[in-house]
């Protein structure tokens, strides 16, 4: 049995399809539906039942994961909104409850996959190395990114990392998050803007190092997140910290113009000021280093950006049906 937390949303919804895939039915979902479409990404999905995430930490604290041999939780839920500024429910939920899970699970002995972020990283002048003896070292620039970091050192200190995996993810983007508003993708949020107006509108640069839509970021596609996810789900032996991103850094202006070219449409990019809320809270640029990863036995190569934004255009955003099935 599989539990996935998190599980109608983004990552959550496309790991079950991921499992469903290669033939797995056997999960548990856990979520925090709220008043948001994200049910969708359940629709065309087997599992085996879903839970309240409330609900669940009080089942696990009566003996859930034994009674029901659970092999392993990939906690993937959290209030992932980097404008969230209340930072009291997002150590709660964030925080408290990932080391609640990691306890129990660590104590009945199932492996234990858990989401960090690549916000952790800040600003990026210390880099984007993924080893765990650096992490006091890291400046998150939000409160998002503070609520992972403080897991990633707890377990750390506690010494739960040579037990666990903990996972950041860089810009994650494909289909299944719709529901996260203002937190969708620029593919998400530009495709919508192509197809009703002609062109697409991004934050202006308030770098002198970088020109309008030239802030760089390292995206990756969901697909090829949720296979790195798999992986340390099924080797177990492979422990501590790792990035889940592809190493190479792409501009946001290279990153919507696929959109263009797979719906017809001739490039018109607008560039418009950034909130308020996002001035000095604002990555420029990330690249994950992935020598880690690569050395712990992930083989597989990353999609490139080209395919996998003309992917996500063709056979999701643009159809009548956008999820995962």
């Amino acid at each position: 049995m599989i539990i996935v937390t998190g599980g109608a949303g983004f990552i959550g919804s496309a790991l079950v399809w991921a499992l469903n895939k290669t033939g797995i039915t056997k999960i548990f979902i856990v979520d925090h539906f709220g008043k948001n479409d994200k049910y969708k990404n359940l629709v065309s999905l087997k599992f085996e039942d879903v839970f309240d995430r409330d609900d669940f930490g009080h089942m696990v604290h009566d003996g859930f994961l034994k009674k029901n041999n659970v092999e392993v939780v990939y906690h993937l839920g959290a209030c992932s909104s980097t404008t969230e500024l209340d930072v009291n429910f997002l150590l709660r939920n964030n925080y408290e409850y990932t080391k609640f899970l990691c306890g129990h699970s660590v104590d009945n002995n199932v492996r234990f996959v858990y989401a960090s972020s690549a916000a952790t990283y800040g600003d990026g002048l210390r880099g984007y190395d993924d080893n765990e003896a650096k992490l006091n070292e890291l400046r998150p620039l939000n409160p998002y990114g503070y609520s992972k970091q403080i897991f990633d050192l707890w377990a750390r200190n506690e010494g739960y990392l040579d037990k666990i995996a903990g996972l950041k993810y860089f810009n994650v983007y494909g289909p299944n998050e719709y529901h996260k508003g203002d937190m969708q993708s620029i593919v998400s949020k530009c495709y919508k803007q192509i197809k009703e107006t002609k062109k697409a509108r991004l934050f202006k640069s308030y770098s002198k190092d970088y020109k309008d839509g030239e802030q760089k970021r390292d995206f990756i596609y969901v697909k090829d997140a949720v296979d790195m996810t798999l992986f340390f789900g099924e080797n177990k032996i492979v422990n501590g910290i790792y990035n889940v991103g592809t190493g190479t850094a792409n501009t946001f202006n290279s990153f919507v113009k696929p959109i263009f070219k797979t719906l017809g449409i001739k490039e018109n990019i607008e560039y418009f000021e950034m909130p308020e809320v996002l001035c000095g809270r604002y990555q420029d640029f990330t690249q994950a280093n992935m020598d880690k990863i690569r050395k712990a036995g992930y083989k597989k190569d990353f999609t490139k950006i080209e395919d996998a934004v003309s992917d996500y255009v063709k056979n999701y955003l643009d159809t009548d049906y956008p999820y995962l099935a």
